[in-house]
């Protein structure tokens, strides 16, 4: 499971002409979910979610509450496209989890966030839906955050000089060759 968390002033779903959803300050969560992610993931992503402190205190330090700390909105929007692994230019989908099974394990999300915070507190978008996301970045604060099934490795496991050598790789726009991602595609 992958989600991209963005610290918002606020935020808003519209499908069609219709605003469906809207949230003032919190954190908007767009978020990706895999063909193999377990209700282990699941409770791990919600946990992470909400307890991630990416929000002042009141003294004005930075880094120090969470979006329940602080008592703010959550906006959750399914994004299949966080499962893409690209194939040349082409984005391919393959491991994001089929539709029906992603709307089920979707609304157990939800519904998990409102057992764990306040259910009138937690809004999404419309599964499956065209949506239009209207999001305005506070700081900006963008946060990517991987289920420990999803992730690709442990950075602590990843000797510096590979992860050195993978960051300067990327900003040539070179084509990065990793052997522990080359294992995991071997098994695709």
């Amino acid at each position: 499971m992958k989600a991209i968390i963005q610290r918002v002033t606020r935020a808003s779903v519209t499908v069609g002409e219709e605003q469906i959803s809207s949230i003032g300050r919190g954190i908007c969560v767009l978020l990706g979910i895999s063909m193999e992610d377990t209700q282990k993931e699941l409770e791990h992503m919600v946990r992470k979610i909400l307890n991630l402190r990416v929000f002042e205190d009141e003294s004005g330090k930075h880094w120090s509450k969470s979006v329940m700390d602080k008592q703010y909105e959550v906006l959750c929007v399914s994004q299949f496209t966080l499962q893409c692994i690209l194939k040349g230019n082409k984005p391919d989908y393959h491991m994001a989890m089929p539709t029906e099974q992603a709307e089920t394990f979707y609304k157990n999300f939800l519904e998990q966030l409102r057992k764990a915070y306040k259910p009138e507190l937690i809004k999404d978008g419309k599964f499956g839906a065209y949506m239009q996301v209207h999001i305005q970045n506070d700081g900006p604060v963008t946060i990517e955050l991987e289920s420990p099934a999803t992730a690709t490795a442990d950075p602590k496991q990843v000797p510096a000089i590979q992860t050195k050598d993978r960051t300067d790789c990327r900003a040539r726009g070179e084509q990065v060759k990793v052997p522990w991602v080359d294992s995991i595609f071997k098994k695709l």
